[in-house]
C-alpha cells in the first residue's frame, strides 16, 4: 500500500466539537500549588510537617504507607527539596505555567463538564500541582485527591526531561495536561472485565477514552487528544479505509492475544505491519472513529450510556462502521 502520509489532506484538526455542556457552571475549584511549600523545607522535621499538613497528598500520592517509616521518607523530601537541579526544573516549571489562575479555570471548567455528563461526579475535596522531579506519577486522581506534577509537562525546553523515547515525549507539554487528566478520569467510568480483553475491545475501550476528553474538552484538536503530528494525523484520515481493512484482513479483531494488543493498540512509535508511517496506538485512533460513527448513528445515546456500555461488538455492529477508501 501507499505510505499512510502520501496524498494528504488538510485535515478537519481545527476548531470546535459541538458542546452541548458549554453553559454547564464551573464549580468553585481551589487548586493549591504544593510546590511551594514544599520548597521550603530544610530538613526532616519540616518535611513531616509538610506531610502532616498534607494528609491526602502524603497518603495517596506520597504512599507514605510503603515508606521504612514517615520519617525516612521526610528525610528524602528534604534532601530533594534542598536539591539544586531539582529547584532549577522548579523554576523551569513555574515559567511554563505562569499563569496558574487560567489552569485552574480550565480546570474548574472541564471538571464541570465532566458533572454535566454525571451528574454524580464530584471533584476531588483536593486538587494540586506538585514538582516531582519526575519521580512521583505525571498524573493522579481517586475520589479525594487530584494531582498535576507539572513538571513532566514543561515540553522540549526543560533542562531534565521524563525519561521516554521521543514518540512519547512529544504528549508532555503544557497544552497536554488537561488532555492526560481527562482520559485519566474516563478510565473511572468504563466497565472493567476480568477476562482478558480482545483487540477490539481494547480499541472500544481507548476509543472511548478519547472521546470522553473531546466532549469534555470541546476545542482540543485531535492531534492534542492522540498525541500525533498533523501530518500523521491526516495520513490516517486519507488511509482510514486501508487501516481498517488491515484489521478485518488479518482477522485482528477477536483475538485476545496480549503481544498483538500491545503492537497495535498500546504504546509503539509505528505500526510498521500497516504501513512504516502509520502512527503507534494506531487502534485507539480507530476505536475513536468507531465510537464517533456509533454516537452519530444513535444521537439518543447520552455520554454516560456509550461510557456504560459493556459490549464492544454491539458498538461496533450498531455503529455501521464502513469507512470509504479515499
Amino acid at each position: 500500500m501507499a505510505g499512510l502520509l502520501a496524498g494528504c489532506r488538510q485535515g478537519t484538526d481545527t476548531g470546535c466539537r459541538p458542546d452541548p455542556a458549554a453553559d454547564a457552571p464551573t464549580p468553585p475549584l481551589h487548586l493549591e500549588h504544593l510546590e511551594r511549600p514544599f520548597f521550603q523545607i530544610k530538613n526532616p522535621a519540616e518535611g513531616l510537617q509538610f506531610m502532616r499538613s498534607h494528609p491526602a497528598f502524603s497518603r495517596y500520592y506520597l504512599q507514605v504507607g510503603q515508606a521504612p517509616s514517615a520519617e525516612a521518607l521526610a528525610g528524602s523530601l528534604a534532601q530533594l527539596a534542598t536539591n539544586a537541579d531539582l529547584q532549577k526544573l522548579a523554576r523551569e516549571t513555574t515559567t511554563a505555567f505562569a499563569d496558574s489562575a487560567a489552569l485552574r479555570h480550565d480546570l474548574g471548567t472541564m471538571l464541570g463538564r465532566v458533572h454535566y455528563y454525571f451528574p454524580g461526579f464530584k471533584a476531588p475535596p483536593v486538587a494540586a500541582t506538585y514538582v516531582s522531579g519526575l519521580l512521583g506519577k505525571d498524573i493522579f486522581v481517586n475520589d479525594s485527591l487530584l494531582v498535576l506534577s507539572l513538571d513532566w509537562y514543561i515540553g522540549p525546553k526543560a533542562t531534565y526531561r521524563p525519561d521516554l523515547p521521543q514518540y512519547m515525549l512529544r504528549r508532555y507539554r503544557p497544552a497536554n495536561v488537561l488532555p492526560t487528566l481527562a482520559t485519566a478520569v474516563a478510565g473511572k467510568y468504563i466497565p472493567h472485565k476480568l477476562a482478558a480483553p480482545s483487540v477490539l475491545e481494547e480499541m472500544i475501550s481507548q476509543g472511548k477514552r478519547l472521546y470522553f476528553a473531546g466532549q469534555v474538552l470541546p476545542c482540543a484538536p485531535d492531534s492534542l487528544l492522540m498525541g500525533y503530528t498533523r501530518k500523521e494525523l491526516t495520513g490516517l484520515q486519507f488511509n482510514e479505509a486501508k487501516v481498517w481493512g488491515h484489521f478485518l484482513e488479518n482477522n485482528l479483531l477477536y483475538s485476545n492475544t496480549p503481544f498483538l494488543i500491545q503492537k497495535y493498540v498500546a504504546e509503539r512509535p509505528n505500526v510498521p505491519e500497516i504501513d512504516a508511517t502509520c502512527p503507534g496506538r494506531v487502534g485507539q485512533w480507530i476505536g475513536l472513529q468507531i465510537i464517533r460513527k456509533y454516537m452519530a448513528e444513535h444521537p439518543d445515546v447520552t455520554l454516560a450510556k456509550l461510557m456504560a456500555e459493556p459490549n464492544a461488538q454491539r458498538i461496533l455492529s450498531d455503529s455501521h462502521y464502513r469507512p470509504k477508501k479515499s
